[in-house]
């Protein structure tokens, strides 16, 4: 995002110092759970491969079958902006851990948030080192008119939904009283 004018300093060296973590969410869709007929829950954690994470995201009735997995971190750089590559690998990791069926699902969608144009990652910014000691007051200070509302300027239950409402309700607050309401 453009501003102008500028941010103050201080607003924009916190700014260039939280990037957003790195992750590609994918959702391989089946016309069944084949992969409880095998005895799999259909989750998996691996610290090999570019997959990290798999969970079994089908509805309770069954009906609608799917495996959710995330590219996280390095993998997800390396991925994001090769729709063809990421479907083929994760596909494929898919099938290393629940079978071959896993090859052919009915629907393939995936979410690469490291491409996104303004969040340009996810799921919630990432204080380095020092960065919330030398630049933390700027966090939740408004700029004009403008007001921060992420889930990293919640007071509690920072980086979770939880925080991103709280932070929502925040920001609310500060322009009603801006405005005089």
């Amino acid at each position: 995002m453009a501003y102008a004018p500028a941010l103050p300093a201080a607003r924009d060296q916190l700014t260039q110092r939280v990037p957003m973590g790195a992750a590609i969410k994918c959702v391989a869709a089946y016309d069944r759970p084949f992969w409880r007929e095998r005895g799999f829950s259909g989750e998996a954690v691996s610290d090999a491969g570019p997959v990290r994470l798999v969970f079994d995201d089908t509805s309770h009735d069954g009906r609608q079958a799917a495996l959710v997995g995330f590219f996280l971190g390095h993998s997800a750089l390396r991925y994001s902006g090769q729709p063809a590559e990421r479907r083929r690998v994760f596909l494929e990791r898919l099938a290393a851990m629940f079978g071959p069926e896993a090859r052919r699902p009915a629907l393939y969608v995936d979410q690469d948030w490291p491409a996104e144009r303004h969040s340009r990652g996810c799921y919630v910014g990432v204080f380095g080192p020092g960065t919330w000691t030398g630049h933390g007051a700027a966090l939740r200070k408004p700029v004009g008119a403008v007001h921060w509302a992420g889930t990293e300027t919640a007071r509690e239950w920072c980086g979770y939904f939880e925080g991103a409402l709280e932070a929502g309700e925040r920001a609310a607050s500060e322009v009603a009283r801006a405005l005089g309401e």
